[in-house]
């Protein structure tokens, strides 16, 4: 995604982002079926290791990917999270 949005009178690329979730035992499934229709959100995914989903999260701003982990962060069963940006290089 490269469309640039205009905040402050700049122009600003949007934000894509991998959000690593961390759930309580049991509850994976629940949690990425309440995050999956989250505005903000194109995939989410069970892994396995350290975390038990993956999402894949797009906002027009850092503020907007705010938004989305905070909603994340809210769900019951989640108990932490982890924002890695990506980035161009």
């Amino acid at each position: 995604m490269d469309v640039r949005v205009e905040a402050k009178g700049q122009l600003q690329k949007p934000v894509d982002a991998y959000i690593l979730i961390q759930a309580e035992k049991g509850s994976a499934q629940a949690v990425i079926e309440e995050i999956d229709p989250l505005p903000g959100v194109s995939r989410a995914d069970a892994v396995t290791g350290a975390y038990n989903a993956v999402v894949r999260a797009e906002a027009p701003s850092v503020d907007g990917l705010a938004k989305v982990v905070h909603e994340i962060q809210a769900i019951p069963g989640v108990t932490g999270t982890l924002t890695c940006f990506v980035i161009d290089i």
